[in-house]
């Protein structure tokens, strides 16, 4: 008799491991939609998983169950991290996905680094139900469950998020080739300093934002307007001897973008928000800590003993 259980408890343990790795992916997605940084959304599907094996019975539905079980531990963290964003050190950036080397299954929707940042102005709950209901198709009735609300106070919540984030939602449609094309641009007019071509590339309230965390030299202040943009590369080209390195194109949060070292060999990611009047906003990370994914990829080998040495200099 000890044996059948002993077997029915390993069994149950298999399909536990089993219905969680389907959901791993996805789950780690909607963590980081939730929290905006790949460490916490890791931390947090751990914690899932904890909880996952330690639940007796059946269920009934594994992803509405480890859904349900993500979202609490993103709510909790997201309390929390607000008050860490009062004291973060100049602008903050979600952590960049890049296209070619992150699962296809964290990537595959169309929130970008414009529409992370607006996610980052609403409620806990508000963020949510937003991105449970219109990001990952969840039904009313199993958001209204997760969040232990009404269904009619859930309905309140997202439509109150999506408003406020409407602008930021994706519209202009870039083709592959023509977004190639304009980040490259892009990168030799910054590289050089050349103020007509960026006057051409850049839209007239053009914003950058540099994301630094105090671990590297970045701007403190989101630099507003194309006329402070034009002064700071042109000041920047001739301030420096040594010019920056474009390492691979990629996408970033499925924004256009490429990552690069700096003029102090400083790793980074560009990404490029471009809209029908130009590159309406340039999001430059720099922060190792949301940076340390890239550097183990293969394609960056090369350069990581000389990004290390950079961060160590700087610190």
């Amino acid at each position: 008799m000890v044996g059948k259980e002993t077997m029915r408890v390993e069994a149950m343990g298999d399909r536990r491991t089993v219905d969680f790795e389907a959901e791993r992916k996805r789950l780690t997605r909607l963590a980081y939609r939730m929290t905006g940084s790949l460490t916490e959304a890791e931390d947090v599907v751990q914690d899932a998983w904890l909880r996952w094996v330690g639940v007796g019975g059946d269920i009934d539905s594994p992803p509405a169950y480890l859904t349900r079980i993500v979202t609490r531990l993103c709510l909790d963290r997201r309390r929390s991290a607000r008050a860490r964003r009062e004291t973060y050190v100049g602008p903050w950036l979600p952590d960049p996905l890049i296209g070619s080397a992150e699962p296809a299954e964290i990537v595959a929707d169309d929130v970008t680094v414009t529409l992370m940042l607006a996610l980052e102005r609403l409620s806990p709950l508000e963020r949510a139900a937003f991105l449970l209901h219109d990001v990952f198709d969840v039904p009313l009735s199993e958001v209204a469950v997760t969040l232990d609300r009404e269904p009619a106070a859930v309905r309140q919540l997202a439509s109150r998020a999506r408003k406020h984030v409407q602008a930021a939602r994706p519209r202009f449609i870039v083709e592959p080739v023509h977004a190639e094309r304009i980040t490259r641009a892009f990168f030799v007019a910054a590289r050089d300093g050349d103020v007509a071509a960026l006057s051409k590339l850049l839209a007239k309230n053009v914003e950058i934002h540099t994301d630094g965390g105090g671990k590297v030299l970045a701007f403190r202040n989101v630099i507003h307007g194309i006329e402070r943009a034009l002064r700071l590369f042109a000041g920047q080209r001739r301030k420096a001897s040594a010019l920056p390195t474009l390492l691979r194109v990629v996408t970033i949060d499925g924004l256009p973008g490429y990552v690069g070292l700096d003029r102090g060999g400083v790793l980074q990611t560009i990404a490029l928000d471009i809209r029908e009047h130009g590159i309406a906003a340039v999001y430059i990370v720099k922060n190792p800590d949301k940076l340390s994914h890239l550097v183990s990829e293969g394609s960056l080998q090369n350069t990581s003993r000389r990004y290390h040495h950079s961060v160590e200099s700087s610190e």
